[in-house]
């Protein structure tokens, strides 16, 4: 017998004729409400996990910033007034004295140059008649502490015809002593002068010209207070003194009798003596100078402005700091850059110092001129 295949749709005619009504069932595996909760335990279980993986994390936190909290203080205040009394501020010092505008910094030093030309060398013998007519020795000098403002503007023309080192190296000192002693008090003013505008609580228009012109002398650029306190400062007399014997032979070079450069300083640009031994493609020369006294303010701006001397004026602030003297044994050490020799220099400084005694100068006082004198009465 022959099977015959029926289709579905033939089947499902077939029976809506007789009365009946076939239709396929949709399978539904989830139901709605199954659905629902599904989502419930999905969400329930991410919220579990999510407090559970954020909860030691926000403990922590709470902890090192709620709990722990550290105090901020202003000090500002405090720190300026640490500047009024010479005192280290809590700053970086390397992070100061950075920049140099050379614009104005050597205008006081040319002027200089604008003094009458009558200035009369005197000799050898003739100075030595004249400080033993004074009673200016340095024996008395070493003993009260009290030097003689003798300002002399030359050096004696026939400094090598002295024999004597001894005799030679006394002479030198008394003529520089009351130059650089005088040139330290000229900053010691400045010194007091610009704490004493800093600690008050408004100032005139001239005390901020002062200010100015101060910024100006040492090429302190944005008008940082900090640097200017660094810079303006004084030299330890020995050390001074010591660059000069050292630069000039005590007194009996070329460039200190024809230049009155007692420290060697090169040039560039401005008037100055060619060295003997330069080479020809050499463009330097050495810095000359009216008078003694315009060297000397020139030597000083130069250690206290120079960026190669930064780690000097740096110490020298530590010192100022911690309340100590203004050691030269100390300071010379940070003159490395001062010479081509380098150590070596910093270490003929130190013997230079230590063999004559020239420490016994540092706290040496000048006594006033008669000038001064009249200004006090």
């Amino acid at each position: 017998m022959k099977t015959k295949n029926f289709r579905f749709d033939q089947i499902q005619n077939y029976l809506h004729k007789k009365g009946f009504v076939i239709s396929r069932k949709k399978q539904n595996f989830f139901s709605n409400k199954d659905l629902s909760n599904i989502y419930v335990t999905i969400l329930s279980s991410f919220l579990l996990i999510t407090f559970f993986y954020l909860s030691p994390i926000y403990f922590e936190y709470k902890k090192n910033n709620i709990y722990n909290t550290k105090e901020v203080k202003n000090k500002s205040k405090s720190n300026f007034e640490k500047i009024l009394d010479g005192k280290s501020i809590e700053k970086d010092l390397s992070l100061l004295d950075q920049g140099l505008d050379v614009t104005n910094l050597l205008e006081d030093i040319f002027q200089f140059d604008e003094l009458p030309s009558d200035t009369v060398r005197l000799s050898a013998t003739t100075l030595e008649q004249l400080f033993k007519d004074t009673n200016y020795n340095l024996k008395d000098v070493r003993e009260t502490k009290l030097v003689k403002p003798i300002n002399l503007s030359l050096l004696p023309e026939k400094m090598k015809m002295i024999e004597n080192t001894k005799k030679r190296k006394k002479l030198f000192i008394k003529i520089i002593l009351p130059l650089i002693l005088e040139e330290n008090n000229r900053i010691k003013q400045d010194r007091k002068n610009f704490f004493t505008i800093l600690n008050k609580n408004k100032n005139t228009k001239s005390e901020k010209k002062w200010i100015d012109k101060k910024f100006k002398q040492y090429g302190v650029v944005s008008k940082d207070f900090s640097t200017l306190k660094i810079r303006m400062d004084e030299i330890p007399v020995s050390l001074v003194i010591a660059q000069a014997a050292k630069e000039t032979g005590w007194g009996t070079s070329r460039f200190a009798i024809e230049g009155n450069a007692l420290f060697g300083q090169w040039t560039y640009t401005g008037e100055g003596i060619k060295p003997a031994n330069a080479e020809s493609e050499d463009t330097h020369k050495v810095m000359k100078f009216k008078i003694l006294q315009a060297s000397v303010r020139a030597y000083q701006r130069n250690l206290n402005t120079h960026s190669s001397y930064k780690r000097f004026r740096l110490a020298r602030a530590e010192l100022r700091d911690k309340n100590k003297n203004l050691d030269s044994m100390i300071l010379a050490g940070f003159l490395d850059k001062y010479a081509e020799t380098g150590l070596e220099y910093v270490k003929i400084l130190k013997q230079i110092i230590s063999q004559n005694s020239l420490t016994d100068f540092d706290d040496a006082k000048l006594l006033p001129t008669s000038i001064n004198l009249k200004s006090l009465i």
